[in-house]
C-alpha cells in the first residue's frame, strides 16, 4: 500500500507549503506583536543582569526580588554605585510605552503620542543610563561582576534604542495601511476627536 512518487512529491511539497506558511505567520505575529515583546523584554532582562551582578559579587546569592533586599537596595542608594536603578528606569519606560501603545489605534500609532512618548521616554532614560554608566566605571579598580554590570548598562541602552525603532516601524506601517485604504490621517482625526466628544 505504497503512494506512488507523484503523491509523494505532492505530500512533500504540501508539507513545505505549510511550513513555509506558518513561519510566514510566525513572522508576521512578531512584526506586529514587537513593541509587547520589547516592553516586556525591557522589564525583564536588566533584572534579571542586576541579580545575576549581584550573586556574582557576594558568595551566597541573595534573593534579589525580596522586600528585605530591594529595602536595603533603596536604603543604600548611591548614585554612582547603585545599580537599582537601571532595572526601574527599565520597567517604567517599559510600562509607560506599553500603555501608550495599547490605547492607540491605527491614526494615533501612525503620527501621535506612541512614537513621541517612545522618543521622550528613550532618549532620556538614555541620558540618564549615559550619565550612570559614566560615574560606575570612572574607578580603575576592577570589581567582581563587572561583566554582569556591563551586559545591564549595554541592554538598557540597546532596548531603549529598540523602542525607538520599533515604534519608528510601527508608525510606518500604520501609515502604509492608511494609505492603502485611501484614509485621509488629517482628515480621519477631527472625525475622531469629535465623535468621543
Amino acid at each position: 500500500m505504497g503512494f506512488s512518487k507523484e503523491e509523494k512529491s505532492r505530500r512533500i511539497l504540501r508539507g513545505v507549503k505549510t511550513v513555509f506558511f506558518l513561519i510566514a505567520m510566525l513572522i508576521s505575529f512578531l512584526v506586529v506583536s514587537a513593541p509587547v515583546f520589547f516592553a516586556i523584554a525591557d522589564a525583564l532582562l536588566p533584572s534579571a543582569l542586576l541579580s545575576a551582578s549581584l550573586s556574582s559579587s557576594s558568595s551566597p546569592p541573595p534573593p534579589f526580588f525580596s522586600l528585605k533586599t530591594l529595602s536595603s537596595h533603596f536604603n543604600n542608594y548611591d548614585f554612582r554605585y547603585s545599580l537599582i536603578d537601571i532595572p526601574l528606569i527599565s520597567i517604567i519606560r517599559s510600562a509607560v510605552i506599553i500603555c501608550v501603545y495599547s490605547f492607540c489605534d491605527g491614526p494615533k500609532l501612525s503620527r501621535g503620542p506612541y512614537f513621541g512618548i517612545t522618543m521622550i521616554c528613550s532618549v532620556s532614560s538614555l541620558i540618564f543610563v549615559s550619565i550612570k554608566a559614566s560615574f560606575v566605571f570612572s574607578s580603575s579598580i576592577p570589581r567582581e561582576g563587572y561583566v554582569a554590570e556591563t551586559a545591564l548598562f549595554i541592554s538598557s541602552l540597546v532596548l531603549a534604542f529598540a523602542h525607538v525603532v520599533v515604534a519608528y516601524r510601527t508608525s510606518c506601517r500604520e501609515r502604509r495601511k492608511l494609505l492603502v485604504y485611501k484614509i485621509d490621517i488629517e482628515a480621519v482625526s477631527p472625525h475622531l476627536f469629535h465623535f468621543l466628544d
